[in-house]
């Protein structure tokens, strides 16, 4: 199922899907033209390469739109940028307040998202437990210097709102994104550190209790150059084979937990 807004595509016949819902960079032309926000720093702010990730996964969804227009990841009443302290104090908007009609226009990319999404997943619950990877990334060098690694992970595991029966899951997935080699060196994984998971988990954990298990994850943009946008292929090459691998050892542990 492919839209202008958001593609779900892959083999939904299984009980992992991968999410990359920050990863888009599009605007409908409305919304660009009333937009003042410097295209350079709208894409720092965004996850581009979170797709890519993510894309060993057998089902996936991925955001087109860019945060700026709507934000998926935060409820729908905060999901459109209206002021600076909504988003990092930057200025986004050529007048203030925004127009409501491009609000409106911004939210119905939302409850499509939603919806789209929720018919797919309603099938997968019915087939028992299911994982999402709530794929994303953050800025470590806003101010040119590498923020200290103690209080940024390679990856941060954000399990917030994660129903205490999948204990399990969480602990089979960090273990074996722990395991994993890249460049050299084990990444560091670390369970919500900056941050806990946000709006697409608390939608899957209060839709599917019980049922459906969301990690938030944050890979720090060391694959990146976060001010020019440019990719380093190879790092995220590594990146998502290192995601893969632990598909098996979390579909296993779910599969415990759903036959506990």
């Amino acid at each position: 199922m492919t839209n202008d807004a958001h593609t779900i595509c892959g083999d939904w016949s299984g009980q992992l899907v991968a999410a990359a819902i920050h990863t888009g960079h599009d605007l409908r032309p409305e919304v660009a033209e009333a937009m003042v926000l410097d295209e350079d720093v709208r894409l720092r702010e965004e996850d581009p390469y979170t797709d890519v990730i993510g894309s060993a996964a057998p089902a996936r969804v991925v955001a087109h739109r860019s945060r700026f227009e709507v934000d998926l990841n935060r409820p729908r009443d905060t999901a459109v940028y209206r002021r600076p302290e909504d988003c990092w104090g930057l200025e986004v908007w050529r007048e203030n307040p925004l127009d409501e009609r491009l609000v409106d226009g911004s939210l119905e990319v939302y409850d499509r998202f939603y919806a789209e999404l929720g018919q797919r997943l309603d099938e997968v619950a019915a087939r028992g437990p299911f994982v999402v990877y709530d794929v994303h990334s953050y800025n470590h060098r806003r101010d040119g210097q590498a923020a200290d690694p103690a209080d940024n992970p390679e990856v941060n595991l954000g399990t917030g709102t994660v129903d205490e029966r999948f204990a399990p899951v969480v602990e089979a997935f960090r273990t074996s994104l722990s395991d994993q080699h890249v460049d050299g060196h084990r990444l560091d994984v670390r369970e919500n550190v900056k941050f806990e998971g946000r709006a697409l988990a608390w939608w899957v954990h209060g839709r599917y209790p019980g049922r459906g298990v969301c990690l938030a994850l944050e890979f720090k943009k060391t694959f990146m150059d976060e001010r020019s946008g440019v990719p380093d292929e190879a790092h995220l090459a590594r990146l998502r084979e290192a995601l893969a691998a632990t598909h098996d050892p979390v579909l296993a542990a779910l599969r415990r937990v759903g036959g506990a």
